[in-house]
C-alpha cells in the first residue's frame, strides 16, 4: 500500500490519524515484538472506534459537503446541507432500482456530476442482480487508497494471534473475471479485478500479508485454467515456506482442492522436470512459473505419494505441513462447505478477515480465530456513514425476514446510526458512499454481536430474500419461482401437474449445485420421457440470472437437479416441522430447505432424478445490461 493512502478523509482534525505505513523490517517499539508499522495499525483501529460517532459525522460531512452540487442532492433538496439531521430528514432511503437511470446516464457516457464530483472512474460489478443482471456500482480512484487501507488492518490483527506470519507465505488462490465497457467507455468489472490490475496491488511494497505464492501474472491470468494451474504449481513448489492458505469464498479453495485432485499428476511431472506444461500457453506466465519452478523429483516423490492415497483426508496439512490456518469467508451461505474445509484440513483453523462488497469496504474481524459460527465484523467509522434499518422476522416456522422493498415514512425513520444500534437485534446494512450513494440499501442482514469501544461488532446473518446459492449466485425465492413457471410448461403435454416443490443447495458434490424436489400429480397415462425432465431443469437454468448462468459456465456451479419425490412426500414434510412446534395455521411449505433431517427426509422418498443436460446460455452481461439503454 503506497503511503499516501494511508491517510483517510473525514478523520483529519483532532482525532489520531495512523502514519503513513512503515517498510517491513521497521524497528518495533522497545519491549514490543511488533514493528511500528503493525502497532500504528492497531492504534488507528483503537482511534476510529473509540470516536466512532464524531468519525461518522465527519465522514458524513465532508462526503456532502465535496458533493453539495450535485445533481443528485440538489434533485432532492438537501441544498448544500451537511449536518447529519437535514440529512436524514431530507433523503430518502433508496434501493439499486431508484438509481438505475442515473447509472445508465453514466455508462452512456454523461460526465456531469450526477452523483458525484469526483469522475467516476469505473463501475463495480455486484454478484446481486437486478432484472437478472449484475447490478453495476459507481466508483472514484480515491477509493482504491480506502480499500487498500482496510488491507493493511488484516496483517496486524492476524498477527496478535498468529505470531511469525512473517517469517513464510500465503498460498491464496486469486483470479480476475471479464470486464467489460459502458457504451461511454468507462470499465465495468468486479471489485477484486479492479483491485487486482491497480498498481495498489501490482506495484506494492513489501507486505507479509500480501507474500504471495502466486506471482502477480498468475493471479492476472485471464485463462481460469492456467490462472489455476500455475497458481497451484507455484504453491506445490513452494510449500514448505506457505504458512497459511485461502482463497476469496471457501467455494473457490474447495475447487482449488478439487482441481488438484483432477491434475496433480501432470504438475508432479512439471515439479520432477523443472518444466511447464505445454497447455499453459500465455508467455508472461510461463515466465513467471520458471522463475519459481526448478526440477525437484523428491519433491515430486512426496506429492505422488500423498495424493495416491485414497484418502484426501488432511491433504493441506500434508502437503503443506506449516499451514496455520485457512483464510476464506465461511460466513452466510459459505458456511455450508465448512465440513468440507475440515475434512481436507484436519480442522484447521477457518478464518474469515474481512466484510467488504462493491458498494463498499465495511470492516474487519478483530477475533480472527473465533468458530466460524461466532465471527463477528467491526465496522471501521472512516469508511462510509453508516445506518441501520431495524429487521423483524415473521413469526410463520420458516422464520423468514420481513423486508420491503420501499419504505413508508415511519420506516425510513426507524434509522439507527452506527453507535446507536442495540446488542442482539437484527438490521439490513445502510450504506452513503464518497464514490455518490446515499442512504443506499446494501441488502445485508446483521446482528449486533458486542461492541470494540464504541463501534458495534456484527455477525453476517444473510443476504435478504437469497434461497439458494453455491458460490457468488443469489437467487431468490421470486426467481426460483418464476424458472420454475418456465419449467412445468414441458409437462403439459401428459397432463401432468406440479404439485408441490422446494429446493436444497447440494454441496456434497464439487462444485456444488441447485436441487429441486418435485412433488407430481399425473392425470395422464402416457410415460413422460426423462428428455423432458432434462429440458426442465436447463429450462430452470436458462430463466436464472446471468451470475448463476456464468458460474455455470466456468464450472463453479454443477448441472442443475431435479428429484421426482413420491406422492405424500410434502405432506410428512408438514407433519414433521408440526412435530418440531410448528403452527399447522401458519405453515407454509419452505421453498429451500437446509435442516439435515428434512433433506434426509425428501431424499428417502426420490423415485427418479434428472440432470440439465447442458450449460445455459450466458454472455456478457453489462453490455446486454446497457446495449437497450443507449438514446
Amino acid at each position: 500500500m503506497c503511503r499516501e493512502s494511508a491517510r483517510l478523509p473525514g478523520i483529519a482534525g483532532k482525532f489520531p490519524v495512523p502514519k503513513a505505513p512503515r517498510e517491513e523490517g521497521d524497528d518495533p517499539e522497545p519491549g514490543s515484538r511488533f514493528p511500528m508499522y503493525e502497532i500504528e495499525k492497531l492504534e488507528f483501529i483503537e482511534d476510529v472506534t473509540k470516536n466512532a460517532d464524531e468519525v461518522q459525522k465527519r465522514v458524513l460531512a465532508e462526503i456532502l459537503s465535496r458533493n453539495a452540487h450535485v445533481e443528485y442532492l440538489n434533485r432532492h433538496g438537501l441544498n448544500g446541507h451537511t449536518d447529519r439531521d437535514t440529512f436524514k430528514k431530507i433523503m430518502p432511503v433508496i434501493t439499486y432500482e431508484d438509481i438505475l437511470p442515473d447509472i445508465n446516464r453514466i455508462a452512456n457516457g454523461d460526465m456531469s456530476p450526477i452523483l458525484c464530483s469526483e469522475p467516476i472512474s469505473e463501475f463495480l460489478t455486484s454478484s446481486g442482480t437486478s432484472g437478472g443482471e449484475r447490478k453495476v456500482m459507481p466508483t472514484i480512484e480515491e477509493e482504491l487508497g480506502r480499500r487498500s487501507l482496510l488491507y493493511s488492518l488484516l496483517m496486524p490483527v492476524m498477527s496478535q494471534f498468529v505470531p511469525g506470519l512473517d517469517k513464510g507465505k500465503g498460498m491464496y488462490f486469486l483470479f480476475i473475471k471479464c470486464e467489460t465497457k459502458t457504451p461511454g467507455g468507462l470499465l465495468a468489472r468486479p471489485v477484486l479485478t479492479s483491485y487486482y490490475k491497480s498498481p495498489h496491488f501490482k506495484e506494492r511494497p513489501f507486505d507479509p500479508y500480501t507474500n504471495y505464492t502466486s506471482p502477480n501474472e498468475t493471479i492476472l491470468c485471464q485463462d481460469s485454467y492456467q490462472s489455476m494451474y500455475s497458481q497451484m504449481l507455484c504453491g506445490l513448489c513452494q510449500n514448505n515456506e506457505v504458512l497459511r492458505v485461502g482463497a476469496v469464498f471457501a467455494s473457490g479453495f474447495i475447487r482449488a482442492i478439487r482441481f488438484l485432485e483432477k491434475h496433480w499428476a501432470l504438475l508432479c511431472h512439471d515439479i520432477r522436470t523443472g518444466t511447464v506444461n505445454p497447455l499453459i500457453t500465455d508467455p508472461t506466465v510461463r515466465d513467471a512459473v520458471m522463475r519459481v519452478l526448478k526440477p525437484d523429483p523428491d519433491l515430486a516423490g512426496f506429492i505422488e505419494s500423498e495424493c495416491g492415497k485414497d484418502s484426501w483426508q488432511g491433504i493441506i496439512t500434508r502437503l503443506w505441513p506449516n499451514t496455520k490456518y485457512i483464510d476464506v469467508i465461511v460466513t452466510g451461505t459459505m458456511s455450508q462447505y465448512i465440513p468440507t474445509l475440515d475434512y481436507y484440513s484436519n480442522g484447521l483453523p477457518l478464518v474469515c478477515t474481512m466484510y467488504a462488497s462493491s458498494e463498499c469496504f465495511f470492516g474487519v474481524n478483530l477475533n480472527p480465530l473465533c468458530k466460524p459460527s461466532d465471527v463477528c465484523y467491526t465496522l471501521i467509522p472512516s469508511m462510509g456513514y453508516f445506518e441501520f434499518l431495524p429487521v423483524h422476522r415473521n413469526n410463520g416456522v420458516n422464520s423468514s425476514i420481513d423486508m420491503p422493498k420501499s419504505l413508508n415514512e415511519k420506516e425510513q425513520q426507524e434509522l439507527v446510526d452506527l453507535v446507536d444500534v442495540k446488542l442482539g437485534q437484527e438490521y439490513e446494512l445502510v450504506v452513503t458512499t464518497y464514490a455518490g450513494l446515499y442512504r443506499y440499501r446494501v441488502g445485508d442482514v446483521l446482528r449486533v454481536a458486542g461492541f470494540k469501544n464504541n463501534a458495534p461488532q456484527f455477525n453476517f446473518i444473510c443476504r435478504k430474500n437469497v434461497v439458494l446459492s453455491i458460490d457468488t449466485d443469489k437467487t431468490d425465492e421470486v426467481e426460483l419461482q418464476n424458472a420454475v413457471k418456465n419449467a412445468i410448461g414441458h409437462l403439459m403435454p401428459f397432463d401432468t401437474r406440479l404439485t408441490e416443490y422446494t429446493s436444497y443447495a447440494d454441496t456434497t458434490t464439487i462444485p456444488g449445485h441447485y436441487v429441486l424436489y418435485w412433488e407430481l400429480t399425473q392425470n395422464g397415462s402416457i410415460q413422460i420421457p426423462p428428455s423432458v425432465f432434462e429440458d426442465c431443469c436447463l429450462t430452470i437454468e436458462e430463466s436464472l440470472d446471468s451470475v448463476y448462468r456464468q458460474n455455470r459456465v466456468f464450472d463453479a456451479i454443477g448441472p442443475l437437479e431435479i428429484k421426482i419425490v413420491e406422492a405424500g412426500t410434502f405432506d410428512k414434510l408438514m407433519d414433521y416441522a408440526i412435530s418440531l412446534g410448528a403452527s399447522i395455521n401458519q405453515y407454509k411449505t419452505p421453498r429451500c430447505v437446509k435442516f439435515a433431517p428434512i433433506v434426509e427426509l425428501l431424499n428417502s422418498r426420490v423415485v427418479e432424478s434428472f440432470f440439465s443436460p447442458k450449460c445455459p446460455k450466458w454472455t456478457s452481461p453489462a453490455l446486454k445490461q446497457w446495449s437497450n439503454n443507449i438514446n
